[in-house]
């Protein structure tokens, strides 16, 4: 695997990004990868593990050392096949995962050494599509079976394509006007091109699958006549903020802001605004890149949460398992503030809100307000990005024999990585569910006959 003592001699390369007084100006993609053969030489990289950690740290199981070892023979062809092996959608990933493969690798022990596998993944994802690798994989036989499945995000169109290839009747009901989930609508442009998502798209209906836009099914019992549903909602039920002022206009959910701004709506708008994004994870940076791009007054973006540590704690989060650390965001590198431990005590404003106030807190658990901390600041536009607490009520507790959960709705806010696997596994045990009824009425349908003896 790789080259011999590579991982001495070779040293970690970071994937290329725009400057960013350059990439403000305009929506296109910021990250890219190293030319080719600089990636094999990242790729080189990839040791003879004795038992490679990355697996685990992969949700889908990536065969990660197989396609390096074939990307640094130049033998880019096989490495699309075994990455496509255990990864539908390895552009969506390559892009938007934080890499969880990366901080289990081997050489991570050191830590900010890893072997740079996400920017090799979506090199040989981005070269098989550009040599026209990647086509339609329609089933050669079909079962005469239909499933019917809600939601197409990641997890979902992950089910549909495997269900599809295995045979099955795919169609897909989506509530937006086109595929995607939080990949399309929240994931700004800047960070994956929506031509992306849709190219996949038009892959899945070369396979066979149908989708349904615009259709919000409220109720399993829209969906009779199919013999399995699968429902992939999504967790979109945002954490809320109860503090007064709450209620004032100017004040949204990030999700409400994202949407809008990915629909070009524009009835939300930072532009000459100061904004405060409440929130410090990915759903936060994003709305912190859209309003450098809106030309925003001010950025500040707060988390109720400490400072984490600048480096992996050990004690807390040792290796292989993901660390608990400082990370800078891409956002923050345009641009803007950023202060922990801080508690939101109220939102005021005369009509709409025009300022914040706050409170540092202890860092932790109960978040306990320091006393004399008291601060107030302009706020224009308020983003609530604190996460999701869950799938919307109705449809998941309506799951049983035959009607099945996936993704988010299922384990709850998670990576684009674990809604891919949770995806493949539901079309699995589809599967395994239409296989078991089927066998079962054969053999009620053979008990119900009348005994013929063979000749």
């Amino acid at each position: 695997m790789g080259r011999i003592g590579a991982f001495k001699k070779v040293v970690r390369v970071e994937a290329p990004e725009r400057d960013p007084r350059d990439r403000t100006r305009d929506m296109r993609e910021f990250v890219g990868t190293l030319p080719l053969t600089e990636l094999r030489e990242q790729a080189a990289r990839c040791m003879e593990c004795g038992v490679p950690f990355c697996h685990s740290g992969c949700p889908l199981g990536n065969l990660i050392p197989d396609w390096n070892d074939l990307v640094y023979r130049d033998n880019w062809r096989e490495a699309i096949d075994q990455l496509h092996r255990t990864n539908n959608f390895p552009e969506l990933t390559g892009r938007l995962c934080p890499a969880p493969c990366e901080a289990a690798c081997v050489l991570e022990i050191q830590e900010g050494d890893a072997v740079a596998i996400k920017q090799v993944e979506r090199a040989i994802i981005d070269r098989a599509w550009d040599e026209g690798w990647v086509v339609p994989q329609p089933a050669e036989r079909l079962t005469g079976r239909s499933v019917a499945i809600v939601g197409a995000g990641p997890s979902g169109l992950a089910c549909a394509q495997q269900l599809a290839r295995a045979g099955e009747r795919v169609v897909v009901y989506e509530r937006d006007e086109a595929a995607g989930g939080l990949v399309r609508f929240g994931v700004p442009e800047f960070k994956i091109e929506k031509r992306l998502v849709e190219r996949r798209v038009d892959q899945l209906r070369a396979e066979g699958v149908a989708f349904r836009f615009g259709v919000d099914v409220t109720s399993v019992d829209e969906l009779e006549g199919y013999d399995a549903i699968v429902l992939a909602v999504g967790a979109r039920v945002p954490r809320d903020l109860p503090v007064p002022g709450r209620e004032l206009p100017g004040v949204h959910f990030a999700m409400e802001y994202l949407y809008d701004r990915q629909r070009r709506g524009g009835a939300i708008s930072a532009a000459g605004k100061h904004v405060i994004v409440v929130g410090g994870g990915d759903t936060g940076a994003d709305c912190v890149g859209h309003a450098h791009r809106e030309r925003a007054a001010s950025v500040t973006q707060i988390e109720l949460v400490g400072e984490p540590p600048a480096s992996r704690p050990d004690d807390l989060t040792p290796w292989p398992v993901w660390p608990m650390k400082l990370r800078t965001s891409y956002a923050l590198k345009e641009g803007g503030e950023r202060d922990f431990a801080i508690s939101t005590t109220r939102l005021s404003g005369d009509g709409r809100v025009e300022r914040i106030h706050w409170q540092q807190n202890t860092g932790r658990p109960p978040f306990e307000l320091v006393p004399g901390t008291e601060e107030v600041r302009p706020a224009e536009l308020v983003l609530l990005a604190m996460g999701f607490v869950g799938p919307e009520p109705g449809l998941v507790e309506q799951a049983g024999d035959g009607v099945f959960v996936t993704g988010d709705a299922r384990r709850g806010q998670s990576l684009i990585v674990w809604a891919i696997a949770e995806g493949r596994a539901t079309a699995r045990s589809v599967q395994e569910w239409l296989h078991a009824r089927d066998a079962s009425d054969s053999i009620a349908a053979a008990r119900s006959g009348e005994y013929t003896p063979a000749r």
